[in-house]
């Protein structure tokens, strides 16, 4: 998953993320971005993100609680591709 938000915002401080804290408030990243990170989820993981569901997409930490959910207990990668 930070594999894709370092794709979609290279500028972004991953290393400095903080996981309560929305991701439009830690680094530049715009409607066009988070739509951009929210299909990526969806083509990565091979699930459906519905739009109305998006706002739980918003921190770390509410992305990851979603995914869990969304994905049946399967493992996702959270962490940098090697």
């Amino acid at each position: 998953m930070l594999h894709l938000l370092k794709t979609i915002a290279p500028e972004a401080d991953l290393d400095g993320l903080q996981p309560g804290v929305g991701f439009r408030d830690q680094f530049d990243f715009d409607s066009v971005d988070f739509l951009n990170f929210a299909l990526a989820l969806e083509e990565r993981l091979k699930v459906r993100i519905p739009e109305e569901d998006y706002p739980q997409l918003a921190t770390l930490q509410s992305c990851v609680a979603y995914l869990e959910a969304s994905t049946a207990g399967r493992p996702f990668d959270v962490v940098p591709a090697p």
